[in-house]
């Protein structure tokens, strides 16, 4: 019985679960690294690596919210790379203009995906890979196969750069009084709304814990010069996508329309246009992940975003959102996309085989999507 209690309680509260997981690979690997990964400038590395995972999985999280996949968005963010290290090298465009264009062509680009999916009524797997396909050929013909370097200094600081640390610290204080102002705002409207919640004290304990999260983040990725600028768009790419699928009427109309589609539709909710916007968001997050990629890079190359699509769908499944649509948190997306790159990083440390890589981020991906499934039937 107890087993049982242990198991419903993670199952409830996935989040918590994933931070002890967090926790213990960190620990392992620390110990496995005789203490070099707990270290502030091995962490900056990590966050910085797993920034383009998680700029990814910010958009994939709405896809599979939404009863969708995209299989494409690998590809779509090597192209969208490569497009700004084209027009910045070969054109000499300005990096302002440059990222603009590839964000325009981004939204154009997610947009056309969603008119397959929503109006043609062609399966969005099937959309996905082709796109994986089509998008990958069209980046190795425009670069020749060849990688397009160097680029210009201001984009290389969007990837390698770090934010002043006073800077820093405003940042993290306008983070943390933006959650506030979230929780705040969310209580008083299910009170307004008479709807069961949370007690206030375990919004407070929530609070805390993130607060301190955030004080020795900074005070760790300080010690290491800063926190890389590629960290600090992520995070406020998080208080965006937060705000918009926890504040919104079109964030609580993505989860019904993966909840139940038809019953949404007679609600009298446009699911094709619902549907329609996701995918552009989508497109727009490939270009920032495309372009971060770039710049962290320092070049063009034309086999960037390679098995990007598997990392955003892992990390999105690893931080809880269903399969089945309906259900998921952009924050939980983001901690599976840290699982994703603790374990790279971790095992690369310890210089464990790639193909044993490959099978540990299989076999907890699987993990993850059997939790899902338990989730289903207790819920059931």
């Amino acid at each position: 019985m107890q087993a049982q209690q242990v198991q419903q309680f993670f199952v409830r509260y996935k989040i918590i679960a994933l931070l002890l997981a967090v926790a213990a690979i960190w620990i392992f690997f620390h110990i496995g690294t005789d203490g070099d990964f707990i270290t502030p400038r091995n962490v900056a590395n990590l966050l910085r690596q797993m920034s383009i995972t998680g700029m990814l999985a910010c958009g994939m999280v709405f896809i599979i919210i939404s009863g969708e996949i995209d299989l494409s968005v690998g590809s779509l963010s090597g192209l969208l790379g490569g497009v700004v290290a084209i027009l910045t090298v070969n054109m000499h465009w300005g990096t302002p203009a440059a990222i603009a264009a590839a964000l325009v062509v981004g939204l154009g680009i997610g947009l056309f995906n969603g008119f397959w999916v929503t109006k043609l009524r062609v399966p969005s797997f099937i959309v996905g890979l082709g796109g994986m396909l089509a998008f990958r050929g069209i980046l190795l013909g425009i670069t020749h196969s060849a990688t397009i370097a160097p680029v210009p200094d201001d984009l290389i600081y969007l990837g390698q750069g770090l934010v002043p640390i006073g800077l820093s610290r405003v940042l993290g204080g306008v983070i943390f009084l933006l959650l506030l102002a979230i929780t705040v705002m969310r209580r008083r409207r299910r009170n307004k709304l008479e709807l069961k919640q949370m007690p206030v004290w375990m919004d407070v304990v929530k609070l805390v814990v993130i607060g301190a999260v955030i004080i020795g983040s900074l005070r760790m990725l300080n010690d290491a010069g800063g926190v890389p600028v590629p960290v600090m768009i992520l995070l406020g790419l998080l208080g965006i996508f937060s705000y918009i699928s926890t504040q919104t009427v079109f964030g609580r109309h993505i989860y019904a329309v993966g909840g139940n589609m038809e019953a949404t539709r007679l609600s009298g909710v446009n699911v094709a246009r619902v549907k329609l916007a996701v995918f552009a968001m989508m497109g727009v997050m490939c270009a920032f992940a495309g372009v971060i990629n770039t710049a962290r890079l320092a070049a063009g190359s034309p086999s960037a975003g390679t098995s990007g699509e598997l990392d955003a769908i892992a990390a999105c499944f690893i931080g809880g959102t269903s399969m089945r649509g309906g259900s998921g948190t952009v924050h939980g997306a983001l901690i599976g996309a840290l699982v994703m790159a603790s374990l790279d990083n971790g095992m690369s440390m310890m210089d464990v085989d790639t193909f044993w890589q490959m099978i540990v981020k299989g076999s907890i991906l699987v993990l993850a999507v059997w939790v899902d499934v338990l989730s289903g039937s207790n819920r059931g």
